[in-house]
Parts: structure tokens; C-alpha cells; sequence
């Protein structure tokens, strides 16, 4: 089914089956309507001589000089070749098919002023599987000015561009949005597998269940602590561990007994993040803007996205200690005084061979990477000399974007960790039963990861672990 784009109602998940799944998309007749509207304001505008930055004026510093009718077309093919100023790798397809979407999405919504078959060329690209290159580094989140620069030039190099369309296809944050919109989502998916990596912890740990009382959600109740308890009791339905006296301790420690806390914290953090980035999604992010019941056109700043840089920052905090936590549950469960399984989770206890205690390092390894990640950058300042001191505001969206995405991919690897550390210790104790969600989530690691026995050589690799954790089978 085709992703109809109106400027106004772009999901995440669209977004998601544009970028990964090459949906195809079309624009809705209203957009179009009003692209053309739109354009007539330009138009009129011009005729009447209106001074409109970007438009009539140069950029940034050059604001104060003119622009000639008749130069319009080399100001607008200039105005992208003196912004191809990114850095680094390239950006992986499907960042660059989110950003492509964004913008599409952001010139259906008619408050840019450029002309319905320039939403159009992208939206045949995107359906085409037209791909320009666009580096990943540059922009200070002011508007991805690099970056949009190379999709601009990738897709309209031998165009003729008229009034304001050059401009519109830059002063935007799509790049950044777009980054933003798939680790989102991703994340949406880890969080799935950390609940079930954490309900298979307490397991493994045999820990005491009174950690998940449903009284503890209608005495603190944040939406996310509530939707954790009942996401993992539902994974720990029919464990053994529900019956009197199978709890090892009267209290585990704070990383097993926090869980539905911290995860709750997390579900809290991401649903403010996703409602953040919906906005985002379908936000004017340019400047100037076209205000057609006053007949004019505006300069503003819709290019700070300082909402969604903030968002991914907070995420990112939160992130961290969720990541933290099933580090130490992981390290914790490799501690045979702490668990009463043999150390490192041996087959035997007494074995010279390290077992599976090289995980521990790795674990600790992804993990403190993972927290390095999580410094906010939306604060940061810029100098105030470029640009003759006008451009003195920075939200660093980029950045904070791809650092979340970062996270997510360290957390995947830790996650795969994890899990194998829990299925080796709930293999060594052999409780009466798993949870039904427990037991499937330890019959799909044993299909891609065996127990390890005295004598076997520990699996080195653990990335069909890691793809069956992005696949979305653990998260279900």
C-alpha cells in the first residue's frame, strides 16, 4: 500500500516502510492543490517586489544584498554548489530515503512556496530507488544545510530551479529527522528484547517475582512502570518461580529488583521521544515561511528543532541506565557466590577454562561506550563570529540523532550477550518451568546459540543473535 504523503499526517511507521521496505509513495491531490496556492503567493510576491530572504536576498551575512529577477536561476544553482560542504562516510540508504521523505512530506504541506513537480521529483527517486550521495557530517542542527545540500544537488543538479525552491530544498532539518525517526523505532524494538532479556535474568537468577507486584504500579503509577510490570509478568506467566518459596533471596540486588522501574523510565523517555519526532515529522522546519491568509512571506527560525534535539538527548540518558542495568545483571550472573551455579556459568564447577566470563568484558566493554554516547549535546554553543555573529544558535539534532542510533546498535550487541549468559545459567539450573514467554524466547537463542559443555570452543560470534534481535522475533 502507498504511503500518501499530505504534509500533515506522515507516521513513523510510514516513514519506516518508506526507508527499510521501498513502499512507494504518492502525494494526496490536496498537497498538490496546495503546493500550486502556495506558489501563487511566490509569484505574486515577486511581482510586487517584496523583499524575501533567500528569495530576493542572498543568505545568511549576504541577506543585505539584492538578488536580480534575472539571476534567480544562477542564484538558486549557486546557493546549493556553495553549500556542498559535507563531511564524512556516506549516509546508509535508508537514512538517505528518510530524509527524502521528510522533505517531500515538509513541500506537501504547502508552506514553502516551490512548485508541485519539485515534491514530485523526489517522490519518482524515492520510487525509483534513486539514492544521491549525501554525507553524513556538517550540519550543526541549524537546518541541515550539508547534507540537504547533497540530496538537493544529487536530485536537482540539472534543473532549473526558480524563486525560493532552491532555498526550500536546503533550510530544512529532514536529514536529522530522518536519522531520528529510524533509531526511534529501533529502539521501540530493543526495548521489546530488553524486557525479554530481563525476564529471562530473573530466571536465570531464580529471583524473587515480588519485584513485578501489581501493587507497585497502583502506588507509583507513571504509564511505564505499569506497562513493564505487565510485560513481564506476561512473559513470566507459568514460571515456577511464581510458587512460594522458589525466590533464592528475600531481596536480589537493585539491578534485577529495579527492572520494572528503569524500564519503565525508558517506555516513559520513548514515548515523549516518539511524540516529539511525530511532530517533527510533519513540522515546517524552513525559513522563510508563507503565511497565505496574510498574503505575505515571513522569516522565522523553524529550522531550530531544539524539541526533538532535547528528546534524543533525554532518551539517550535513559537509555544508558537500562543498558547499565543488563550489564550487571549479566556480570551478576556469572558470580557462582552470587547465583549457586558454577562460575562463569561452567558446566561443571571446578573447570580451569573461563567459560562464558570473557562475555563479561564485552558486556562491560558495549556498555561503557553506550554511557560515553549518552553526554547531551542540544546545549552546545557555537561561536558568534560566523556569519557576522547572526548565526549564533546551535541545537546539534544531527549528532544527538546519530549518537541514539549508536546506542542502539551497542544495546543490540549487549542484549545478544545477555541472552546467551541466560540461557547457560537457566540450562545449568533447570527450573521446574519457564514463563511461556521465557521458554519461546530460549528455544529461538538455542536455534542460533547451543549451551556451552566441557570442552566446546565459546561461540565467537554473536551477530545471528543480534539479527534475530532486530528481526523483531524477540520484541513479539
Amino acid at each position: 500500500m502507498a504511503v500518501v504523503l499530505d504534509g500533515g499526517s506522515l507516521t513513523l511507521d510510514e516513514l519506516v516502510r518508506v526507508a527499510r521496505e521501498n513502499a512507494p509513495v504518492e502525494l494526496a491531490p490536496r498537497a498538490v492543490e496546495r503546493m500550486r496556492e502556495a506558489r501563487a503567493l511566490v509569484e505574486r510576491s515577486l511581482e510586487r517586489g517584496d523583499e524575501v530572504y533567500g528569495m530576493t536576498t542572498g543568505v545568511g551575512a549576504r541577506k543585505k544584498v539584492r538578488v536580480a529577477t534575472d539571476e534567480i536561476a544562477s542564484f538558486n544553482r549557486a546557493l546549493i554548489a556553495n553549500h556542498l560542504v559535507g563531511a564524512g562516510p556516506d549516509a546508509p540508504v535508508e537514512i538517505v530515503r528518510a530524509t527524502m521523505l521528510r522533505l517531500a512530506n515538509a513541500l506537501a504541506k504547502g508552506t514553502t512556496g516551490v512548485r508541485p513537480e519539485i515534491a514530485e521529483r523526489v517522490l519518482t527517486a524515492l520510487n525509483t530507488g534513486e539514492h544521491p550521495r549525501v554525507r553524513m557530517l556538517g550540519s550543526l542542527g541549524q537546518a541541515d544545510l550539508p547534507a540537504m545540500a547533497d540530496l538537493a544537488h544529487g536530485l536537482f543538479a540539472d534543473a532549473d530551479l526558480q524563486a525560493k525552491e532552491g532555498l526550500a530544498l536546503m533550510n530544512s532539518n529532514g536529514f536529522a529527522t530522518g536519522i531520528a525517526a529510524l533509531a526511534v523505532a529501533d529502539l521501540e524494538r530493543l526495548l521489546g528484547a530488553l524486557d525479554v532479556a530481563g525476564a529471562l535474568d530473573l530466571e536465570a537468577f531464580a529471583a524473587n517475582l515480588t519485584l513485578l507486584h501489581p501493587a507497585i504500579g497502583e502506588v507509583r503509577p507513571y504509564p511505564g512502570i505499569v506497562e513493564s510490570l505487565a510485560a513481564l509478568r506476561g512473559l513470566l506467566e507459568g514460571s515456577s518461580l511464581w510458587k512460594p518459596g522458589a525466590a533464592r533471596n528475600l531481596q536480589d540486588p537493585l539491578s534485577f529488583r529495579c527492572l520494572p522501574q528503569v524500564h519503565g523510565a525508558l517506555r516513559d523517555a520513548l514515548r515523549f521521544g516518539r511524540g516529539q519526532l511525530e511532530i517533527e515529522l510533519n513540522a515546517s522546519q524552513e525559513n522563510p515561511l508563507l503565511v497565505p491568509d496574510e498574503d505575505r512571506i515571513v522569516s522565522v527560525a523553524n529550522f531550530d528543532i531544539l524539541p526533538l534535539s532535547a528528546a534524543l538527548d533525554f532518551l539517550r540518558i535513559v537509555l544508558a541506565s537500562a543498558l547499565t542495568s543488563a550489564c550487571e545483571r549479566a556480570e551478576k550472573l556469572m558470580q557462582g557466590h552470587l547465583t549457586g551455579l558454577p562460575d562463569f556459568l561452567a558446566p561443571r564447577q571446578g573447570l580451569a577454562e573461563n567459560s562464558l566470563g570473557e562475555f563479561g568484558v564485552t558486556a562491560q566493554g558495549l556498555t561503557a561506550e553506550a554511557r560515553l554516547l549518552a553526554q547531551p549535546v542540544s546545549f552546545e554553543a557555537v561561536t558568534s563570529t560566523h556569519a557576522e555573529g547572526i548565526e549564533d544558535r546551535m541545537t546539534m539534532a544531527p549528532l544527538s540523532a546519530r549518537r541514539l542510533r549508536e546506542m542502539v546498535q551497542l544495546g543490540e550487541a549487549l542484549v545478544a550477550v545477555e541472552l546467551v549468559v541466560d540461557c547457560q545459567a537457566v540450562d545449568l539450573r533447570q527450573p521446574a518451568a519457564l514463563g511461556t514467554g521465557t521458554a519461546r524466547a530460549h528455544a529461538l537463542v538455542r536455534e542460533v546459540v547451543p549451551f556451552l559443555d566441557e570442552g566446546d570452543t565459546l561461540v565467537s560470534n554473536l551477530e545471528p543473535l543480534q539479527d534475530l534481535i532486530r528481526s523483531g522475533a524477540l520484541s513479539a
